[in-house]
C-alpha cells in the first residue's frame, strides 16, 4: 500500500470517527438503535456542498450541516417519543424520507466541489504534502469534538442523559425528564454525523446522495472494534476507542483491497465491509469464550461469561 493510500485511509477513518462517536452516543449512551445516520450523513454533505457553491464560509457551511443533521435526529426522536413509534422503525422512516430531502437540497444526485474553498484550503501551501494536511486537520477537528463531548457527558445534563440510557424508568423516578434527554441525545448524535458528512464532502471534493448507504454499519463496526482493542470504562477512553476503531477499520479495508494475493477489487468494498463487521462482532464472543475457559465458566448467549 502506497503512502498516499495509507494517509487516505487514515483520513477517511477520521471522518467516519465522528460517525462512530455519534453511533456510540445513540447506541451505547442512550440505548437507542438509530438508523437515521444513513440519511443524516449525506444530508450534511448536501447542505455543506450547496452552501459552499453559494459562497458561504466553509466553517459556517459545516455548522449548518451539523444543524441539519440535528434536525433529522429531532424528527426521529419526535416520532419515537411523541408518537410512540418504535425507535428502529422511526429512524428507518426518517432515513427513507431524507433520501428525497437530499435530492431536493442538491437539486441533482451529486455536486462537485473541486474548485471551492473548504476548511482545508488555508492549510495548503505550508510546505506539508496535501495528503498529510487533510488527515491532520480532520484529526484536530475530531479531537476537539471528542473533548467537548466528553466534557458534556460529564456535566449534570450529560449524566442525566447517561442515566436515561441505563434505566429510563429509574431516571424518571429521580425526576429526570427522559424525553428531553432523548431529544437532545439523538439530535447531537445526528449532528455529529451531519458534520462528518460535511467533512467528507470537503475532503473528497463532492457530495452524493448515495454516500450514506451503509454508514450505520461502518459506525457500528468502528465502535465494536474500538471496544475490542481498547476496552475501558472511562468515558474519555471509550471515545478514544471509537476514533481508533474507525481508523483501524478503514486501514483494514484498505489493506484488504490493496493485497494483490487476495485478488479483491474496488467493487468488492461492500463484501469486505460485511466480512470485517462480521469479524468485529465475532471477536468479542471468542474473547469471552477464551476467558470462560480460563475461569472454568460458560458463555451466556449474549457473549458474557457466566458460572
Amino acid at each position: 500500500m502506497s503512502e498516499i493510500a495509507l494517509f487516505g485511509a487514515v483520513e477517511i477513518g477520521l471522518v467516519y470517527a465522528l460517525v462512530a462517536i455519534g453511533v456510540f452516543l445513540s447506541f451505547r449512551i442512550l440505548d437507542f438503535p438509530d438508523l437515521t445516520v444513513d440519511g443524516s450523513f449525506p444530508l450534511g454533505a448536501a447542505v455543506c456542498a450547496v452552501l459552499l457553491i453559494a459562497g458561504v464560509n466553509p466553517w459556517l457551511a459545516s455548522l449548518a450541516a451539523a444543524l441539519a443533521g440535528a434536525a433529522a435526529g429531532l424528527v426521529t426522536a419526535l416520532l419515537n417519543v411523541r408518537f410512540k413509534i418504535l425507535h428502529l422503525l422511526a429512524s428507518i422512516l426518517t432515513m427513507i424520507a431524507l433520501f428525497s430531502v437530499n435530492l431536493r437540497v442538491m437539486g441533482r444526485p451529486n455536486v462537485a466541489l473541486l474548485m471551492q474553498d473548504t476548511v482545508l484550503t488555508p492549510f495548503y501551501g505550508l510546505g506539508i504534502p496535501d495528503h498529510v494536511v487533510r488527515p491532520l486537520v480532520v484529526l484536530v477537528i475530531v479531537a476537539v469534538v471528542a473533548a467537548l463531548l466528553a466534557r458534556f457527558l460529564a456535566s449534570e445534563f450529560g449524566l442525566a442523559m447517561r442515566a436515561t440510557g441505563v434505566n429510563a424508568r429509574m431516571a424518571r423516578a429521580q425526576g429526570i425528564d427522559t424525553d428531553a434527554h432523548v431529544y437532545a441525545g439523538i439530535a447531537l448524535s445526528n449532528a455529529l454525523c451531519g458534520l462528518a458528512g460535511a467533512l467528507f464532502a470537503q475532503t473528497n471534493g463532492f457530495a452524493d446522495v448515495t454516500t450514506g448507504i451503509g454508514t450505520i454499519v461502518v459506525g457500528l463496526a468502528a465502535v465494536i472494534v474500538g471496544e475490542t482493542v481498547l476496552p475501558a470504562r472511562r468515558l474519555a477512553l471509550m471515545l478514544v476507542g471509537c476514533v481508533a476503531g474507525s481508523i483501524l477499520y478503514r486501514l483494514a479495508v484498505q489493506f484488504a483491497l490493496s493485497a494483490d494475493a487476495i485478488g479483491l477489487q474496488a467493487s468488492d468494498l461492500n463484501l469486505v465491509t460485511a466480512l470485517l463487521v462480521a469479524v468485529a462482532l465475532i471477536l468479542p464472543r471468542l474473547k469471552a469464550k477464551a476467558g470462560a475457559r480460563k475461569t472454568g465458566g460458560s458463555v451466556a448467549p449474549s457473549g458474557r461469561a457466566a458460572k
